[in-house]
C-alpha cells in the first residue's frame, strides 16, 4: 500500500507506528493495508536476512481486519490498535511455539500462555505478525543458531546483525513491522540496534513485567525496539503495564512516556565517557561518537568528558552470565544437550565450575557497581558512551575475526555494565562509517529515570535524524 500526499509517495511499510495510527484515525489507511505492507516486506527480504523464524500471515490479517472494524466504528481498543508488531522468540506467545532458537525445545507442546508483554500488546490491539530470530536461549551477542541459521545485517548481508535480538532489529530496520519486542541481558537490544541503525531501549530493571523469569536472572529486561524514539515511548506505555506474575516488577506509575519527550536537554549535566576508562574503540567509531556527544552541547546541555570511575566489570558479569547458562543447562536431558549449540554448552560448562563463594563475591561486586553509578548520577544527569567499539563484523562468527576475544562480552564492553546496575540505557543511531555501516551512541540514565533517557534520545534524534537503510535486493 502506497500513501500519497501532495509532494511524495510513501510505502506503508516505511511508516512509524505513530504515523500509522494517525492515518487510521483520518481513514487514509487501514490496519489491513499496513499489515499487508509489512508481510510484503517479510516475503521479499526475509529469505535473505532471516529476521523471522515464524510468520503467521493468516492470523495477522485476521487481527488486522478486526482492528479495521474497530477503527471504522471509531472505537480503537488501545494505544497500538492495528500496528504490526513482532515478538522475539524468547518470549511466550499464545498459539505459537517459543523455541528460543534451540533444537532442544520440543515444538509439539501446548503453547497456551502469553508473556506479560505479549498479553499487553494484544490488549492494546497490536497486530502480532510473527516471532523473530535469536541465538540459542539468547546466549551471545550475535544472532545465529543451529535451529534457525544466520541472521544478516540489512546494511551489508555479509555482516552480522548483532544479537541476541538480531531478528527484531532487522525486522524494524527493513519495515517488516514498525515495532518489535526485544530482551536485553547484556546488550541484546542495544548491540543489534547499534549494528543495524535502529533505536532500542533497555528499560530500568523491573519497568517491564516479565514472566517466566529469565534463566539469567535479574540481568535481563524486556524492551521496545523501533525506528524512532516516539514509537518506543508509546510502546513502553503498553509494555510497562502491571502484571502480577513478575514479583520484581516496579510499582506501576501509569505515566505516559510521550509526555515531556520534546522538552530537550538544555542545562542537563551530561558526562561523555569515550572508553568507560578501559575499553578499546576503533578510531572511526570513536570519531563518530565524539561528534555525536558534541551535539548535546549545541543543544544547551553541559557536556564534560568523565569516566564513571569503575574498573572493567567483565569478570563480575561473566560470573552471573555463565552461571545463568549453567542453571539453564541443568534442566535439559542428555538428548537435548546433544542438540544444543556447542558454544552455549561451553559457556554453561564454564558456569558450572564457578564456586558458590565466587558467585556470592560477584553479587557483592555488582552491588558496589550499582552504588557507584547511583553516586555518579548525583553529579551527572546522563552518561554517553559508544554503544559498541566496532562496526558490524562478518556474519556467522561469534567474535570479530581481526582480534581474538574469548567471549562476546570481550567485544561489547559498553552494554553489560548497565545490566548489572539495572539502569535504563538506549542505543541511538549516530552516524555511518566510511563503509556505510551504522554506529550507535549509548545514552544511560539514573536508575528508574527511563523518561529522561527517552527525552535525551528524542532531542538527539531531532537534531540528527536517524539514517535509514536502502533496501535493494
Amino acid at each position: 500500500m502506497t500513501i500519497r500526499d501532495h509532494s511524495h509517495a510513501t510505502d506503508a511499510a516505511d511508516l512509524s507506528a505513530g504515523e500509522l495510527l494517525e492515518l487510521y484515525r483520518r481513514r487514509q489507511l487501514s490496519p489491513v493495508e499496513a499489515t499487508e505492507a509489512a508481510l510484503g516486506r517479510i516475503e521479499y527480504h526475509n529469505d535473505a536476512l532471516n529476521a523471522f523464524c515464524l510468520v503467521d500471515a493468516p492470523l495477522a490479517l485476521e487481527a488486522a481486519r478486526a482492528s479495521e472494524h474497530r477503527w471504522a466504528r471509531g472505537e480503537p481498543c488501545g494505544l497500538l490498535d492495528g500496528v504490526p508488531t513482532s515478538i522475539k522468540d524468547l518470549i511466550l506467545t499464545r498459539g505459537w511455539p517459543t523455541l528460543r532458537g534451540s533444537r532442544a525445545v520440543d515444538p509439539a507442546q501446548a503453547w497456551e500462555v502469553d508473556a506479560p508483554c505479549t498479553a499487553r500488546l494484544r490488549a492494546h490491539g497490536a497486530v502480532l505478525i510473527g516471532k523473530t530470530t535469536t541465538p540459542e536461549f539468547g546466549w551471545k551477542g550475535v544472532t545465529d543458531s543451529p535451529l534457525t541459521g544466520i541472521t544478516r545485517n540489512p546494511w551489508d548481508a555479509s555482516l552480522t546483525s548483532g544479537g541476541s535480538s538480531g531478528g527484531a532489529a532487522v525486522a524494524v530496520a527493513t519495515g517488516m513491522g514498525p515495532l518489535a519486542v526485544g530482551s536485553d541481558g547484556g546488550g541484546s537490544i542495544r548491540i543489534p540496534c547499534g549494528f543495524t541503525g535502529v533505536f532500542g531501549l533497555k528499560p530500568s530493571f523491573g519497568r517491564v513485567p516479565s514472566a517466566p523469569p529469565s534463566p539469567f536472572g535479574t540481568l535481563t529486561q524486556v524492551g521496545p525496539m523501533s525506528r524512532g524514539v516516539a514509537d518506543a515511548a508509546l510502546m513502553l506505555n503498553v509494555l510497562s503495564e502491571p502484571d502480577p506474575r513478575d514479583w520484581h516488577a516496579l510499582p506501576p506509575d501509569r505515566r505516559d512516556y510521550r509526555v515531556g519527550i520534546e522538552d530537550g536537554v538544555r542545562s542537563l549535566r551530561i558526562a561523555y565517557s569515550p572508553t568507560l576508562g578501559y575499553a578499546q574503540v576503533e578510531g572511526e567509531v570513536a570519531e563518530i561518537v565524539h561528534r555525536a556527544a558534541g551535539i548535546f552541547e549545541s543543544l544547551g546541555a553541559r557536556v564534560e568528558i568523565a569516566d564513571p570511575g569503575f574498573a572493567s566489570p567483565e569478570t563480575t558479569f561473566a560470573c552471573h552470565w555463565f552461571a545463568g547458562a549453567a542453571n539453564l543447562v541443568r534442566l535439559l536431558e542428555p538428548a537435548q544437550l546433544e542438540r544444543c549449540d556447542p558454544g552455549f554448552i561451553e559457556l554453561a560448562e564454564l558456569g558450572a565450575r564457578i564456586p558458590l563463594l565466587e558467585y556470592l563475591s560477584a553479587t557483592g561486586e555488582r552491588a558496589a557497581l550499582g552504588q557507584a553509578m547511583n553516586e555518579f548520577h548525583t553529579h551527572h544527569d546522563l552518561l554517553l558512551t559508544p554503544t559498541l567499539p566496532i562496526p558490524a563484523f562478518r556474519a556467522g562468527l561469534d567474535r570479530p575475526e581481526y582480534h581474538d576475544p574469548e567471549q562476546w562480552i570481550d567485544w561489547s564492553p559498553f552494554s553489560y555494565p548497565f545490566n548489572l546496575t539495572g539502569q535504563p540505557a538506549a542505543s541511538v543511531p549516530c552516524g555511518l562509517t566510511s563503509a556505510g555501516l551504522p554506529v550507535g551512541l549509548q545514552i544511560v540514565g539514573p536508575l528508574h529515570d527511563d523518561a529522561l533517557v527517552l527525552r535525551a534520545c528524542r532531542a538527539f534524534e531531532a537534531a540528527c535524524p536517524f539514517p535509514r537503510v536502502s533496501l535493494e535486493r
